[in-house]
């Protein structure tokens, strides 16, 4: 059984050539020893099992994660040839949809498995090798901080499986710290101006980051934390379910259609909401921000609530922009790497901490957990910045914008750090639930 608190975490970001090959090397090794972490814990019979339709096998992922390590650095960046060309194929994500995956001859897990760390000592031999620099995928050591982020999202995914996995708890982890009282505001104030939205300067930074551009707002106001358990049962409770008033035409009829009546994994006994996590039952905890709801779902809470999703340009410049200096922070504390006291990340506690948790990681304005425990809706498509250009590869970004898909931020308890910062971008479709997904609301200053 995995305990996620003996997850290695991440060394803090340094400058350098040798410095920035050993973060690197300790990001690829993070990634790695949680990919380990999360299968095998496991047996052969689960890691091939299709556990939902909506997810891959957890086998299918680990070739995966080598495959992609392979292609990027020992193929475009080492230029090696292709050890096993014949698999390409089978784990080109686009080439097979995730619900066909399992009918595939796939490699199995011993020979997953060893793949994998095949393709991890060729790339430790390149990386200390290579010179960081003198091409657009070295500078910054930008293609290896691309693959170790590619994996920690892979591991996410694999923990979203997880969760969906019927049977017995595979997966222990301590609890967030108890949170100490401390009364807040039920919303912070962002006065109107201009603030600086993505970013030209984060070296692993992805293509739909880019450019950073000057965006002009009004004021607004947003939810000091995430909506919580709590709360939504009010929305629960009062028919927010059955009242189409507070649905748009599309998420009525996906309300109708899903047979939605609360988040997923909840279902109630007698007078109490339980909920089930990584295999185990449990009460609801009013105190956590609601987890597992969709975008229409987020939606219909806030427009009961006689409010509103943040768009995605509030909800950075909530998250970054520091009114005394005017400049745009990595986070909402600052530039210093997360660390255990400003945000619950990489999955140290498999949920989400209390609402209000983590006051040194509150934004310049004063909100707090923008960063962690769980994604946020937001209003916003998935669009591209003005002057995008995809990089280096159009299907990580290019093929998705669009109105099909709504933007998160944040990231959750289950993202790494190497994969979250305050310009990092999130999209899915509006029906998913099983990502980790809450969200916060907000309102325009004159509708408050």
């Amino acid at each position: 059984m995995l305990n996620a608190d003996r997850l290695p975490q991440a060394a803090p970001e340094p400058t350098g050539a040798e410095p920035l090959r050993e973060r690197i090397a300790a990001e690829l090794l993070a990634a790695r020893e949680r990919t380990a972490a999360l299968t095998d814990c496991v047996d052969d019979r689960d890691l091939t099992a299709q556990h939902s339709p909506l997810m891959s096998p957890l086998v299918w992922d680990l070739a995966h994660i080598g495959n992609q390590e392979e292609l990027w650095l020992l193929r475009n960046v080492g230029g090696r040839e292709a050890m096993h060309p014949e698999i390409d194929p089978l784990y080109d994500a686009f080439e097979h949809p995730r619900a066909k995956r399992p009918a595939l001859p796939l490699l199995a897990p011993a020979e997953a498995r060893a793949y994998s760390y095949e393709v991890r000592g060729r790339v430790l031999d390149l990386l200390a090798a290579s010179p960081l620099e003198g091409a657009p995928l070295l500078d910054g050591g930008f293609a290896f901080g691309m693959i170790a982020q590619h994996e920690q999202q892979h591991d996410e995914t694999m923990l979203i499986t997880h969760q969906l996995r019927q049977g017995p708890a595979a997966l222990t982890a301590p609890p967030p710290p108890a949170l100490d009282p401390d009364p807040l505001p039920a919303e912070v104030l962002v006065p109107a101006g201009p603030f600086t939205m993505g970013t030209d300067t984060e070296p692993w930074s992805l293509d739909n980051e880019r450019p950073a551009h000057r965006v002009d707002l009004p004021a607004f106001r947003l939810d000091t934390t995430p909506v919580s358990n709590a709360a939504y049962q009010e929305f629960i409770a009062d028919g927010g379910y059955r009242d189409p008033r507070w649905w748009t035409a599309e998420g009525w009829t996906h309300r109708q259609r899903a047979g939605l009546g609360a988040p997923l994994f909840w279902h109630r006994d007698g007078g109490q909401w339980l909920r089930r996590r990584f295999g185990v039952t449990e009460p609801v905890p009013g105190d956590e921000p609601v987890l597992h709801v969709c975008w229409y779902e987020a939606d219909a809470y806030a427009r009961w609530a006689g409010r509103r999703l943040p768009t995605e340009a509030e909800w950075e410049k909530a998250a970054r922009h520091d009114p005394a200096t005017g400049r745009s922070r990595r986070f909402p504390w600052g530039d210093a790497e997360p660390t255990p006291e400003l945000a619950n990340l990489g999955q140290r506690h498999l949920q989400p901490a209390p609402v209000g948790s983590y006051p040194a990681g509150r934004s310049p304005y004063g909100a707090r957990q923008l960063i962690g425990d769980v994604w946020e809706w937001t209003a916003s498509d998935f669009r591209p910045y003005p002057g995008f250009g995809a990089w280096p590869y159009r299907e990580y970004s290019e093929v998705f914008f669009g109105p099909e898909y709504k933007v998160l931020r944040g990231g959750s308890f289950a993202v790494a750090p190497v994969a979250c910062r305050g310009t990092f971008r999130n999209w899915d479709y509006p029906i998913r639930r099983q990502i980790f997904s809450g969200f916060r609301t907000a309102a325009s200053v004159e509708e408050a």
